[in-house]
């Protein structure tokens, strides 16, 4: 395994995500794997010297989070590994169940504690941006946190740019604790992150994580593909069935590629991902061996550029997916006003 930075910290160029571990009984997802698969799972990442992974509050409503914990108990050494957990999502029914109030983080944070049987988070990252809380209370939680050493490092996921600046721009102003890095939506098939976020964070030094390297397995299996999560996601539908036939081009790229290197589609989409410079390491879910094995062995993969440009030149643009939109009233945090 191949490492480099995360702010202070060593990371693995791969990062596990844990988002397909977790009790099929919470009604999160129908593919979410049992407890004991997914320990084997991760005790191979281990083992193969994967050291950093990313779970969140709202996977299996929790359950994901109490899976990575015991496996890290069991199988790893805690100093040597990073675990990123998220907050943002409603986690139950009922009234301050979800966003980025000083309320809900500072309550959030300990109930991953507690499930992750951790006393701190290496790296705490917002799951979506909150409308209804203004940035500066929701990064001054933050900023609280680290102080009282739950939190390591924090981060952002999904959002737009100019929230990201905004947020990078309060946390500067009051000397609080900016983010350091940002799990974007990135893949072969979905770059619309190229055009503001990637030259923002290169600019800013802020490093990347980005999810769905393998865009929800089209990258590696195709469009067509009969697995458990392509008839069980809804997600996935709703991100890529739009653009299948344009998708297409580039998924064919991607298996005449690695048929040349005699591998797998699915690590040379990942390596694709590694050779961006905005990326410290992707988060790749897995429900099978297979899968991280492929995934591990990507890391030592290099595309010529001739490869790269090949792989690249018949994309184009996409609807924005991942970032939640604004509301067609919201104006400077006036949701607040008529929840």
């Amino acid at each position: 395994m191949n490492y480099t930075k995360l702010a202070g910290m060593d990371i693995s160029r791969i990062c596990l995500g844990c988002m397909s571990f977790g009790s099929t009984e919470s009604g999160f997802s129908g593919w979410a794997l049992p407890e004991d698969e997914s320990r084997t799972l991760i005790k191979r990442a281990i083992e193969a010297g994967i050291n950093f992974f990313d779970t969140a509050n709202v996977y299996s409503f929790g359950s994901s989070e109490e899976f990575l914990g015991r496996a890290i108990k069991e199988y790893a050494k805690r100093d040597e590994i990073v675990v990123a957990t998220k907050v943002y999502n409603r986690m139950k029914d009922g009234q301050n169940s979800q966003g980025l109030s000083r309320k809900a983080i500072l309550n959030e944070v300990d109930n991953s504690l507690q499930r992750l049987g951790l006393d701190y988070i290496d790296l705490y990252v917002t799951h979506r941006w909150d409308y209804n809380v203004p940035i500066e209370e929701t990064m001054s939680a933050l900023h609280d946190v680290i102080k009282m050493g739950k939190v390591r490092y924090i981060g952002a996921s999904s959002m737009f740019a100019w929230q990201l600046q905004k947020a990078q721009f309060v946390a500067e102003k009051h000397n609080w604790t900016k983010f350091v890095s940002v799990q974007n939506h990135y893949n072969l098939i979905y770059r619309e992150e190229e055009r503001e976020m990637i030259p923002m964070c290169l600019d800013q030094n802020i490093q990347g994580t980005p999810y769905s390297p393998l865009a929800s397995g089209r990258l590696s299996r195709g469009t067509n593909s009969d697995s458990q999560r392509t008839k069980t996601d809804n997600v996935q539908t709703q991100k890529y069935q739009a653009t299948e036939q344009q998708d297409q081009i580039i998924i064919d790229r991607v298996a005449e590629t690695a048929k040349n290197h005699g591998v797998s589609p699915s690590q040379i989409a990942l390596a694709w991902t590694l050779h961006k410079p905005f990326v410290a390491s992707p988060v790749m879910g897995v429900t099978k061996m297979s899968h991280l094995e492929d995934a591990i062995n990507a890391v030592n993969i290099t595309l010529s550029a001739d490869e790269i440009t090949y792989l690249e030149e018949a994309y184009v643009p996409h609807k924005m997916v991942g970032p939640i939109p604004p509301s067609p009233n919201w104006v400077h945090g006036a949701d607040v006003k008529r929840r």
